[in-house]
């Protein structure tokens, strides 16, 4: 079968995937179905929401995919450019201020008129949250208000050149006021998108209808469900069956299957995507640096790429992939090293008296199978792990509070700003909100904080070259060995 991407008024929303699948079975309408009025789609998706629809959360995502959340602006990944959605048009009246104009007669899922006060309401509701989003925060936006009733004023602490970036992000989602109730967000009918959320089974699927109003067209198909299926074979395996007509994120293990079959069409897509070995900074006994050495030393990262990923991936050289223009040229794959490994852990000093713990999340298939090979690989230099397997939404609570020892996962790092700073910012500051490794480095935060208000975006992108941005988080000298940038 053919199978063409959905226009957002078409068709749930367009997102960036690595790997997505499409079913054409007798008992599963295919997507070209669209023509009919009354079909309705099934799509197997990998996330699953636990914070109760909070917009600072990754439930936004949820919400984003199913074509119900819209934005003021977005990022066109073709065009690599920021553009109206919500918001027709903005400028920057100051340094530190910026004005959006809303779309007129935009009206939300449940009747009422999306005005700037509604806007105000929503991106207010994200800053005042116990724990921030790691796109819109208080540290990068200090006041939303409405300067009339089209008109959105946001103010941020410094000068944010990147600020219609953030405005894109899922976590600066619009909702009716309606939307904020006491026991937490309805997002039921009170989204602005082609698709209007009407049920939901707790932990398995949400229900959608069309948006008979969407101010963006008429919607084609009729509605669907997002089943949560963090499993990455169960997804594999539902578009095969014809359970679902769309399963995003397949495992690199399943793609062979998939491709034989002449009845399933697999669409590949790079995604600035890595799959990461985090180790623990803030404990023992990876809060030793040369321990963090003698484990990335141990691996064999072209080895893992060409077995477990079956050349779906390629061995990351240091935060990015190195087709990415901000990527270090001069930085190369980390080799093994067996044998200076095995100094570097008896140097330590290290007396291990129990397993350390590799945390593979179930939400990458193939996870399980590279927590194993590193396993043996640490075995080699004198280190005894022992893998276990949870979901992400599981492991997260601990690992963000530092309770861990090392967690096999994977991060877009364009997904909080469609910009490497919103990566860099949360996920290796001091404070950043995304800090799963723990690190602090004063000297890298103040680069940091440079590149945030650098207008010239060549410079920028010099800035996230530096060698202190990029050799302060690369494996060898940092906590993180970076398996597989995805490039499926």
């Amino acid at each position: 079968m053919k199978f063409g991407r959905l226009s957002a008024a078409a068709g749930f929303a367009a997102i960036a995937l690595a790997l997505t699948a499409c079913s054409s079975t007798p008992s599963s309408p295919a997507p070209e179905a669209a023509a009919n009025p009354d079909a309705r789609a099934v799509v197997a998706n990998f996330r699953a929401p636990v914070s109760n629809w909070a917009l600072e959360s990754d439930d936004a995502y949820v919400l984003s995919i199913a074509g119900c959340l819209e934005t003021l602006t977005k990022y066109d990944q073709t065009t690599k450019k920021v553009e109206p959605m919500l918001a027709t048009s903005w400028k920057q009246a100051s340094d530190t201020v910026w004005e959006f104009e809303l779309r007129k007669n935009v009206k939300f899922q449940d009747g009422t008129a999306l005005d700037a006060k509604a806007v105000a309401g929503s991106l207010n509701h994200v800053l005042k949250a116990t724990a921030p989003a790691r796109a819109v925060n208080p540290k990068t936006i200090s006041k939303v208000e409405a300067a009339d009733a089209d008109t959105v004023r946001v103010t941020t602490p410094a000068a944010d050149p990147l600020l219609p970036y953030r405005m894109a992000s899922v976590n600066a989602g619009v909702l009716s006021p309606a939307a904020y109730t006491a026991k937490g967000i309805d997002p039921m009918k009170h989204c602005t998108g082609p698709f209007a959320p009407v049920s939901e089974k707790a932990g398995q699927s949400l229900t959608l209808d069309r948006n008979e109003n969407y101010w963006d067209g008429e919607v084609k198909l009729a509605g669907g469900e997002i089943r949560y299926i963090t499993d990455g074979a169960t997804r594999s395996t539902q578009v095969q069956t014809g359970e679902a007509d769309i399963s995003m994120s397949i495992p690199a293990t399943s793609l062979a299957t998939l491709e034989a079959d002449d009845k399933i069409s697999v669409l590949k897509a790079d995604s600035p995507r890595t799959s990461t070995l985090y180790l623990n900074n803030s404990r023992a006994p990876f809060n030793d640096v040369n321990l963090r050495k003698a484990a990335t030393m141990a691996m064999d990262l072209p080895a893992i790429a060409a077995s477990i990923y079956e050349g779906a991936a390629q061995p990351a050289t240091g935060p990015f992939a190195p087709s990415e223009s901000w990527a270090n040229p001069e930085l190369g794959v980390p080799q093994p090293n067996i044998e200076e490994a095995k100094k570097l852990v008896e140097a330590s000093g290290y007396k291990q008296q129990k397993p350390l713990e590799i945390i593979a999340i179930t939400e990458r298939a193939e996870f399980a199978g590279v927590a194993t090979i590193i396993q043996e690989q640490f075995k080699q230099i004198g280190l005894t792990a022992k893998v276990v397997t949870k979901s992400y939404g599981a492991a997260e609570p601990d690992v963000l509070a530092g309770n861990y020892d090392m967690i096999l996962s994977q991060r877009n790092r364009m997904i909080d700003i469609a910009d490497p700073i919103g990566f860099l910012q949360a996920d290796y500051t001091c404070e950043g909100g995304y800090n799963l490794s723990h690190y602090c480095n004063k000297d890298y935060d103040k680069l940091i904080l440079q590149a945030t208000t650098e207008t010239d975006e060549t410079k920028r992108h010099d800035l996230y070259r530096h060698p202190v941005c990029q050799d302060q988080v690369r494996p060898a000298t940092h906590s993180n060995p970076r398996l597989t940038p995805d490039r499926a």
